[in-house]
């Protein structure tokens, strides 16, 4: 997922906006202000022209006598709150035209009333008047949009200018003209920025005393096209569970393959006689309709049984990783009140670990309950649409995990859509990748069983080791898979140095980070025939909600999110929840079936990310913290997060979450966590400590990654004899990311001598890591230098398999390294392979025709 503009937007513009929302405050200069909007860019300027209402006009010059200001400033008031509501910025800036020339206004929205901003806009009309002589010498280097009241013929935009708003009087009474620059803005959205104009200032001359950001600038039509026109297309859905038309396939193909795990396969009626099973297993010890049933087990054949027998118990699934610490699970177990717990032998260390403390709840063997002969028949349970069908736990930022829960109907509409955009249908695989407790595991997990299809669980051995996954592609036939674009850039990278077909690959799907259109490219050309979709969603929205289908890379330089999946309404909203202008930043919020409950046993989260929909009576509105605007293309763009949540590797986390994992480390007194990214290399959590001394990395790392999973264990540590302050005595979170950004590079500072593998391996690390070839020594560690499993997957295949994931993993540091590698190399020297006679291509593993 990723930032998307207007055909027509400046690069430079959008990357001081991203900047700014990221850092929740102003750039510096030439913010963008006004919203790309036009489909059809083309050079030269355009004008459109709207008569300002008699009663309006009538209105302004006695309100100007009574609060003793001009005209002009309260109109420019009106005109500050259109660009408040155009830029989503309380600070804005214009440009203003008058008799003593042209100037630059800066005035704050924040906080002020309608009779405030007037007199602060009249006080700046005083000292440019006061300054005449230099007023008409400004540039317009400053803002895009210019102001004018000057009553002589119109000019020219300036080149750097790309609106102008000329009040003028005319035989009749007064226009607003609106002058713009065609590659900017189409006349339609001219005239709706005229339109805004009227509104403010009928609000203003109505209530002096009034906040001007209560000022509802879009009008009716506006309001219908994004309310209706913008949401996803109504689409009839099966009145039916995802389990019900599972068994409605085992009916029509019972002998049909539903699922592959390595060499093991089960038919569709095996898969349905085990999730029965499972399921009476479940209802036998008392099971109740929503109760919270937690799977902790590996990737298998029998995860898969667990969770659709859950569904047909009328249970709600929640996914627990087998590796997650103990401690961690605990949590969740207590978090979500769950009172089973289904595991499969091998896979109950840390669980027992958890359960030893929550004598509540009961622990049940997958191989135990087959002993108990229960019937291998659907059990026919009613399950409503609205029923609870799975908890997710996400990171929270109050160092609590939180567990979203969504409903079968949103569900349902999830899986159709990914097989009508991905377009999965009978006979075709769909490949098993993602981690249990990554919502998408879900969708990839069953999707293909309503169509017919089957599931191709593949195990983390083969993904770690990119060669292996393309084979695994290939041989298992598969046809629709997703990844995380990181992992996406090391199967292009892969791709690139060894090309090869994957006949019956037909689409991929890139989701949890921003996928870039370098990487687009990349892919079209080392796989001109497979579709690749931008996909986006949220946990809370029974997973994505977006799908940007594409068949070739994108025209510009932004990639969008897409439009809404049917039956899906988003909408962008401002602060007080009111629509925002078309092409205006704004939260990014949920209605329509795929929005979930809200937060499992959490009743103050849930209300500040959960309520009532205020366009759609009954309907339930999710707020995602996501910030976005509307393209005239109808598809989301993506403009980033104003709070401390951040992705790593497809992740959701939360900041809040690492940081009090962090300060549970003894020795730690205060820590922070941001977020580093050096020039070419993958994001990568940095943790900033204080306390008496520098503690050792691997203590601390060891100490948190017990309490937090694996991939929200920060990467390196520094200790700080005292924290940076902000003024109002808060840890200075920007100061640290600046210092972050220079964590890596600083590494280390070799000075010893290389031997030629370690020569080798250096260049290697540093073109994935992306960092100085010359600042890696012998002793440097890959992951305290911000490597992560992700880059050990490009690393090995930089080196060309000459290394394994696995060897990077157990053997990270530099010169170990090296020893290993060249210990292989004298090993296959003394034992060439021998020639073999039967020079037939491999065959993959054997299974039953799928059509």
């Amino acid at each position: 997922m990723t930032i998307t503009s207007a055909l027509t937007c400046r690069t430079a513009d959008e990357a001081s906006f991203q900047q700014a929302t990221e850092r929740n405050d102003r750039p510096a200069a030439a913010p963008m202000v006004v919203p790309r909007w036009t489909r059809d860019a083309e050079a030269g300027q355009g004008q459109v022209e709207v008569a300002v209402p008699a009663d309006l006009e009538a209105a302004v010059r006695p309100l100007a006598q009574v609060l003793d200001v001009t005209p002009g400033a309260i109109w420019l008031a009106a005109h500050a709150r259109v660009l408040q509501a155009l830029s989503g910025e309380s600070g804005v800036t214009t440009g203003c035209r008058d008799a003593t020339g042209t100037w630059e206004c800066n005035l704050d929205l924040d906080q002020q009333s309608w009779r405030a901003l007037v007199g602060a806009a009249h006080a700046l009309e005083g000292s440019a008047h006061a300054g005449a002589g230099q007023a008409s010498q400004a540039a317009s280097r400053g803002y895009e949009v210019l102001f004018d009241t000057l009553e002589d013929d119109d000019v020219d935009l300036p080149e750097d200018i790309v609106l102008g708003v000329f009040l003028r009087q005319i035989d009749g009474g007064e226009v607003l003209r609106l002058r713009y620059r065609r590659e900017v803005l189409d006349s339609g959205a001219a005239l709706r920025i005229a339109g805004y104009h009227l509104a403010a200032l009928r609000h203003l001359v109505a209530d002096p005393e009034a906040e001007p950001a209560e000022a509802e600038l879009v009008g009716p039509e506006e309001r219908r096209l994004q309310l209706e026109q913008l949401a996803g297309p109504v689409r009839a859905r099966p009145e039916l569970r995802f389990h019900e038309l599972f068994e409605e396939q085992v009916r029509q193909h019972p002998g049909r393959i539903a699922a592959v795990q390595d060499t093991r396969q089960w038919t569709y009626a095996e898969l349905n006689g085990r999730a029965n099973r499972i399921a009476r297993g479940l209802l036998s010890r008392g099971l109740q309709a929503e109760d919270i049933v937690a799977v902790v087990a590996e990737r298998d054949l029998e995860w898969m049984a667990a969770v659709i027998g859950i569904f047909k118990a009328g249970g709600a699934y929640l996914p627990i990783e087998p590796h997650f610490p103990s401690e961690r699970i605990a949590r969740t177990l207590t978090r979500a009140g769950c009172r089973m717990v289904l595991s499969e032998g091998g896979s109950t260390k840390s669980l027992d670990g958890a359960l030893a403390g929550l004598p509540t709840a009961t622990k049940l063997l997958f191989e135990d309950i087959e002993t108990e002969g229960h019937s291998n028949d659907d059990l026919g349970i009613e399950v409503r649409p609205d029923q609870l069908a799975y908890v997710y736990f996400t990171s929270g930022s109050t160092g609590e995990p939180k567990g979203a829960m969504c409903e079968h109907e949103g569900m349902v509409n999830h899986l159709y859509a990914k097989i009508e955009d991905l377009g999965i249908g009978p006979g075709d695989v769909v490949a098993q990748i993602a981690p249990q407790c990554f919502d998408i595991s879900l969708w990839q997990l069953v999707s293909a069983l309503l169509v017919g299809g089957s599931t191709d669980i593949v195990g983390q051995d083969r993904i770690l080791d990119v060669e292996r996954f393309v084979d695994t592609i290939e041989g298992g036939g598969v046809a629709v898979f997703q990844v995380v674009p990181s992992y996406l850039d090391a199967v292009v990278a892969y791709l690139d140095s060894k090309p090869r077909a994957l006949p019956r690959l037909r689409c991929v799907s890139a989701t949890g980070e921003a996928l870039k259109p370098e990487l687009i490219r990349r892919w079209f050309a080392a796989m001109p025939d497979v579709k690749l979709v931008n996909a986006y969603g949220l946990t809370e929205t029974s997973d994505d909600t977006n799908h940007e289908v594409m068949s070739s890379a994108p025209a510009g330089d932004y990639v969008p999110l897409g439009p809404p999946i049917p039956n899906v309404r988003i909408y962008i909203l401002d602060e007080r929840e009111r629509i925002v202008p078309l092409g205006a930043p704004g939260e990014i919020a949920f209605s329509g079936v795929c929005v979930g409950r809200g937060y499992i046993n959490d009743p103050e989260r849930t209300a500040l990310a959960y309520s009532s929909d205020p366009f759609v009576e009954g309907a339930r509105l999710y707020r995602a913290g996501d910030y976005g605007r509307w393209s005239p293309e109808g598809k989301l763009e993506y403009l980033g997060r104003r709070d401390s949540q951040v992705k790593i590797s497809g992740f959701r986390i939360e900041i809040g979450d690492i940081e009090n994992a962090l300060l549970q480390v003894p020795g730690v007194r205060d820590g922070a966590v941001v977020v580093g990214e050096a020039a070419g290399q993958s994001k990568f959590l940095v943790a900033f400590y204080s306390g008496n001394r520098p503690l050792e990395a691997d203590e601390i790392r060891q100490q948190v990654a017990a309490r937090v999973p694996a991939y929200m264990v920060p990467s390196s540590y520094r200790w700080q004899e005292s924290m940076p302050l902000t003024g109002n005595g808060k840890i200075d979170r920007k100061a640290l990311s600046r210092v972050a950004q220079e964590v890596v590079p600083e590494a280390t500072e070799a000075t010893e001598e290389l031997s030629a593998t370690e020569q080798r391996l250096a260049e290697a690390w540093a073109s994935v890591l992306g960092i100085a070839q010359g600042r890696i020594g012998r002793q440097d560690s890959f992951f305290a230098l911000g490597g992560t499993s992700l880059s050990a997957v490009k690393l090995a295949v930089r080196l060309k398999r000459a290394v394994s994931i696995k060897d990077v993993m157990q053997t990270p540091v530099l010169a170990d390294l090296a020893e290993l590698l060249d210990a292989a190399s004298v090993t296959a020297a003394a034992n060439p392979p021998v020639p073999s006679l039967d020079h037939s291509n491999p065959q993959p593993v054997k299974r039953e025709d799928l059509s």
